[in-house]
C-alpha cells in the first residue's frame, strides 16, 4: 500500500474520478492518507484522520514511505491557528496555508514555519470562540476551509482546532457522543443535528449561550434554536427540524 501527504494549501476530494465530479470534502495542507487505488491521473485515498474517502489528482499530493506516514500518527496533531498564514520551502518561496492545517509533515516536506498553532486539547469554552473565527464564511458543499465550508466541515474544523475527532459528515457526527433530551440539558459547545422528512440527518451546528446556534447555511451564520429546530429571524421562518442533541465533549 501507498501513503501520501497534502503539499498544498487544501486540495479537492472527489467522489469519482473527473475534475467535474462531486466536491465530497477537501484535504488541507499536511494531512496525510493512505491510497488505497492508484490509476493514471487519479488516486483513491483514506484520510488518517477521519478515514474519509474519495478521489484525488495525481498532480496534488507527494507519496511517503509507510513509516513516515506512521511516525506522523504517532505524534499530537500540530494545526495552524491563523485564518492564513506560509510555509517556506528550500527555495525561499512562500505558500499559503489556511486555518487548521497540520503541521507534523513540516520537516519531510523541508518546509518551514514561524506562525501561530495548537497541540494541545483546549477547553469546552473555547469550541464558541474558535467557531467565531469561521463566522460568514460562505457555505461550500463539501469545504472544510474560512473560504468555503459545509455544515459537518464546520463542526469537524471548529472541534479538531480544540483537539477533539469528529466523523466528517452531519449523519456520521449524529453516532458520536452522549444524547441530550432536552435544549435546557445542552452547554456551550454541544452539537445539535437536523433531519429531513425521510428522517436522514442532513444538518448540524453548534449550540451557544441562551438558545442560539452557529452553523454553515449559505453562510456560518448564528440563529435561534428551539424545540423545533432553527428558526431564522430575517425570513420569520424554521429552516431545519431538531432531531436530536449530542454531548461530545
Amino acid at each position: 500500500m501507498q501513503f501520501g501527504i497534502c503539499n498544498l494549501s487544501s486540495i479537492p476530494l472527489r467522489l469519482e474520478t473527473s475534475d467535474t465530479s462531486e466536491l465530497v470534502s477537501q484535504v488541507l495542507y499536511g494531512e496525510t492518507f493512505k491510497v488505497l487505488e492508484q490509476r493514471k491521473q487519479w488516486s483513491k485515498i483514506r484520510l488518517a484522520f477521519d478515514k474519509y474517502e474519495g478521489w484525488i489528482d495525481n498532480k496534488q499530493y507527494l507519496e511517503i514511505t509507510e513509516e513516515n506516514y506512521a511516525l506522523i500518527q504517532q505524534e499530537p496533531l500540530k494545526l495552524s491557528s491563523d485564518l492564513v498564514e506560509f510555509v517556506q520551502d528550500e527555495n525561499n518561496q512562500l505558500n499559503t496555508i489556511i486555518l487548521g492545517s497540520t503541521l507534523n509533515g513540516l520537516e519531510l516536506l523541508n518546509h518551514s514555519f514561524d506562525g501561530l498553532f495548537s497541540n494541545i486539547k483546549h477547553p469546552k469554552t473555547e469550541i464558541i470562540t474558535t467557531a467565531f473565527q469561521y463566522l460568514n464564511t460562505p457555505y461550500l458543499w463539501g469545504g472544510k476551509t474560512p473560504f468555503g465550508i459545509d455544515c459537518s466541515g464546520f463542526t469537524q474544523m471548529v472541534y479538531k482546532l480544540n483537539g477533539f475527532k469528529l466523523l466528517r459528515d452531519a449523519s456520521q457526527q449524529a453516532t458520536q457522543g452522549e444524547a441530550l433530551s432536552f435544549i435546557e440539558e445542552s452547554e456551550p459547545g454541544d452539537l445539535a443535528f437536523f433531519d429531513n422528512s425521510e428522517g436522514n440527518i442532513i444538518h448540524v451546528g453548534i449550540i451557544m449561550q441562551d438558545n442560539y446556534i452557529i452553523h454553515a447555511h449559505g453562510k456560518v451564520r448564528i440563529d435561534r434554536l428551539d424545540h423545533t429546530g432553527i428558526y431564522n429571524a430575517d425570513k420569520g421562518v424554521h429552516t431545519h427540524k431538531l432531531r436530536v442533541i449530542k454531548k461530545i465533549i
